[in-house]
């Protein structure tokens, strides 16, 4: 995590498909980085990952590596 200011301004964007409930995160690039925050927090923790980490956490989640293990 890393909260240290930055040279340039941040543009931080959400998802289009973010609904109005704050439940959001929000993305941006900070030193080729890409960084992400929680919407309802702008001045909280900044997690920063390289593109190829978060492109690898992505598939991840669209295999289901995360999906909870079913109840019997």
């Amino acid at each position: 995590m890393n909260n240290a200011p930055h040279a340039q301004p941040v543009q931080w964007t959400k998802s289009s498909r973010s609904v109005s409930n704050g439940n959001c995160v929000e993305t941006a690039t900070i030193d080729g980085m890409l960084a992400v925050r929680d919407s309802k927090d702008p001045d909280g923790p900044i997690l920063t990952f390289t593109y190829g980490a978060w492109r690898a956490f992505l598939a991840d989640v669209r295999e289901g590596s995360y999906d909870p293990p079913e109840v019997v």
